[in-house]
């Protein structure tokens, strides 16, 4: 599998920058970035012991150690070059009057679906490896106005869509198993996480893209409600309903955090006007490490993962680790609704359907909003002599293939399915009076990447989408333990339209009680 050049370069140019500034500065007392939070990096610089050039800088070193090196985590596609130049004129206003912003020298890495200006977006393919788009998407924007750098951006399947593998890069590895994937399609930004390599990430989910990653890479991660959080500037934005980009963190409140700079009204994502009200003054502030208790919890323990084996032993090791936290949450104080019945769930969840004109009309759109695309329509893309080169194979003939007429009737069966799937989840809730429901993150653990790059080409193996059939529903992930295989496990809250301050709460109670994370051994600190 070919290995892409230009991260390699970055990465051994990168080294020899970090080698000739520790050769001329004074040693000083080193701030460990490996688990540091949002707090712990403001408390630093607000003592003098960090500046935000020392902070990208140390997360760069990981990078080059780790990412390319060592492991081989291959999860990073290309880093800013101008980064330490961002972070120097942070740091220069830090010394004139303080914090420019809530995120201010924050190090974000992006998933390569994401535009940020200065840098290609690649979406994992080389087919994309010169789309350079102009403008920042709207949420990296906000980012950026909060204080935010933008270090790099991360591997992803190619075109967002399955595990992360794509012909830009090759193949993501799991921190945990190097053997195994990382999940997708934000498998990157999970990975970087897991290892250390920023202190935020941006991802996005059409299926299960964020939820998977964070379970299998031992992360928090929600995929907010659409309406909070713009999608212009994203592959897959509006019109299509599903697609939505969300924030992922090592820890809960510091993904409330990376919300609260994220969330607000965009024009150009129309979508974004059902939000307007929906959101507090700031998630960060609402959460609560006793919020649990008292609180109920509806257990839904029905298997509804895309090709789950229930009977299998893969299965059973995660089903094993599930129990254990159905009693964390009794510990806690919670009352459990244990198991909870969504009637039909099964059969209504079959009836999901796609809508090729609006995924078309969602890319004219993305790629018009960059005056000098190479690209204007799919057919421009299925004429690059690239395409063929698609991990899976398979990959290439969604372009080749001329778009399928969408066939109105499975459409307008499938938004039945979804009105009456919301309705009878709504019942539930009220009926057991429940704040939220939680299911497994993935009902299987990790697949290996072989498996994934060969015939049959095993993808998306247990991940339940249910949120995103709903399309309106919030969701989220927080570490949960570990398999006996030592592979990181999550679990999933879930509640109805705009409850992210619900489930924020109960996610962030859950994980002050049990405190799961750890990071994964093939990165560790740095000398």
């Amino acid at each position: 599998m070919r290995q892409y050049i230009q991260i390699t370069v970055i990465a051994a140019s990168l080294g020899g920058f970090l080698l000739a500034q520790t050769q001329t500065r004074k040693p000083a007392a080193k701030f460990q970035v490996v688990e540091a939070t949002i707090d712990d990096i403001h408390a630093a610089m607000g003592s003098g012991k960090l500046t935000a050039r020392q902070l990208v800088q140390a997360y760069f070193e990981r990078i080059v150690a780790f990412d390319k090196q060592g492991p081989a985590l291959n999860c990073i596609i290309n880093l800013n070059p101008q980064a330490l130049e961002e972070a120097d004129k942070l740091d220069a206003a830090f010394k004139r009057s303080g914090k420019v912003g809530p995120l201010h020298g924050i190090p974000v890495l992006v998933k390569d679906e994401i535009d940020t200006a200065g840098m290609p977006t690649t979406l994992g393919t080389v087919v994309f490896k010169d789309y350079r788009p102009a403008r920042d998407a709207f949420a990296v924007d906000r980012l950026r106005k909060a204080g935010a750098i933008i270090l790099g951006k991360t591997t992803l399947s190619e075109y967002a869509a399955g595990d992360t593998y794509g012909s830009m890069f090759g193949a993501s590895r799991n921190p945990y198993d190097l053997e195994r994937t990382v999940g997708g399609s934000s498998g990157g930004s999970g990975c970087a996480l897991a290892a250390n390599f920023s202190t935020v990430a941006l991802g996005e989910e059409t299926l299960a893209s964020i939820r998977r990653p964070g379970g299998w890479n031992g992360v928090a991660a929600l995929r907010p409600t659409p309406g909070l959080v713009s999608r212009s500037g994203m592959w897959d934005g509006y019109p299509s309903p599903t697609a939505q980009m969300g924030p992922m963190a090592r820890t809960v409140k510091d993904l409330a955090q990376l919300l609260d700079a994220m969330v607000g009204y965009d024009p150009e994502d129309p979508v974004t006007a059902l939000g307007i009200g929906k959101a507090p003054a700031s998630y960060t502030r609402l959460l609560d490490k006793n919020a649990l208790k008292g609180a109920r919890i509806g257990v839904l323990r029905e298997s509804i993962g895309l090709n789950s084996e229930p009977g299998s032993e893969d299965f059973r090791k995660v089903d094993a680790v599930f129990q254990k936290n159905i009693d964390e949450l009794k510990a806690t104080g919670a009352v459990v609704v244990d198991p909870i019945v969504i009637p039909s769930l099964k059969g209504l969840l079959a009836k999901r359907a796609t809508h090729p004109t609006m995924a078309d009309e969602s890319l004219r759109l993305y790629l018009a909003r960059n005056p000098t695309s190479p690209f204007k329509t799919r057919e421009d893309i299925a004429r690059s002599p690239d395409l063929s080169k698609s991990i899976p194979p398979g990959k290439a003939d969604q372009w080749r293939t001329p778009l399928a007429k969408t066939d109105m009737a499975a459409w307008g069966a499938y938004l039945d399915a979804r009105q009456e799937l919301t309705i009878a989840i709504a019942k539930v809730l009220a009926d057991n009076r429940l704040d939220a429901i939680v299911h497994k993150t993935v009902e299987h653990q990790p697949t290996y990447i072989k498996d994934g790059i060969n015939p049959p080409y095993v993808n998306n193996k247990g991940i339940p989408a249910l949120n995103t059939f709903l399309v309106f529903a919030a969701t989220m992930t927080v570490p949960s333990g570990f398999t006996s295989d030592n592979l990181p496990v999550g679990i999933t809250f879930l509640g109805p339209a705009y409850s992210e301050p619900t489930l924020l709460k109960l996610a962030y109670a859950y994980e002050q009680a049990t405190h799961h994370r750890m990071p994964p051994k093939t990165a560790p600190v740095l000398p």
